[in-house]
């Protein structure tokens, strides 16, 4: 089953990812390869890899067991990186900051995932929308200022734009394990986007080296409706 299709069975929950903003730097792999678990082969496009930034609202966030007039909202930024398990492409997260301290703690211990509680903001009231994250505790710092540009629509497979955003899985390493989940939504809706302003200390909080403070390829999306399925053990040990 390719992953842009739907698992079978019930999903685990449902949320929205709104106003997303895309931002990529290219890396070199030999670089990049000390800073991803061993069991994951970098997955490049052309022979280069890329490091992004993903700024976005979290909205409508419900477990599957969770009435709906429960579901709760958040901002989020992650930093990650792209990545194939037993050849199947999917995303490996370096960190993920969220203003929601209820969603840290069970993404730590529900997903093993790298999640950081911080102070977050959006401002899109203008023309320019405006995020700003501080990691508790002044950890760590991104603020982006950016300008919705001109439409591409859904990606065509094989593009650059396809090997960035329609991502499905995610692999995570958990106790000497790697463990995949996936999620399920229709293709993003792409725009180009110019960034007008960036500081950034995600990306080296995170181990990795300095990429400059403005991305080489910054693209926008509205949103996307999505079903999240329970994260699995694959069988493989590191």
């Amino acid at each position: 089953m390719t992953p842009s299709r739907r698992p079978g069975g019930a999903n685990a929950g449902t949320q929205r990812w709104e106003s997303l903003l895309f931002c990529h730097w290219e890396i070199d792999p030999e670089t990049l390869r000390p800073h991803v678990p061993a069991a994951m082969d970098l997955d490049t496009f052309q022979g280069r890899a890329y490091v992004g930034i993903v700024p976005f609202k979290m909205r409508d966030i419900r477990p599957s067991w969770l009435p709906r007039r429960l579901a709760f909202n958040f901002l989020e930024t992650n930093v990650r990186t792209y990545v194939t398990h037993n050849d199947r492409p999917g995303v490996y997260f370096f960190s993920l900051d969220a203003s929601s301290r209820l969603a840290v703690i069970a993404a730590r211990i529900g997903w093993a995932l790298p999640y950081y509680y911080a102070r977050m903001s959006v401002d899109d009231s203008d023309d320019t929308s405006r995020y700003q994250s501080v990691r508790r505790g002044g950890a760590a710092e991104h603020r982006v200022s950016f300008r919705v540009a001109e439409q591409l629509g859904p990606s065509a497979p094989e593009s650059l734009e396809h090997f960035l955003f329609e991502r499905y899985l995610l692999f995570v390493e958990k106790k000497g394990r790697v463990f995949c989940g996936q999620v399920h939504h229709e293709p993003y809706d792409v725009w180009t986007a110019e960034v007008t302003e960036m500081a950034d200390q995600l990306i080296t909080a995170a181990g990795l080296p300095e990429l400059g403070q403005r991305p080489a390829l910054a693209h926008y999306s509205p949103g996307v409706d999505v079903e999240v399925f329970a994260i699995r053990d694959t069988g493989v040990m590191r």
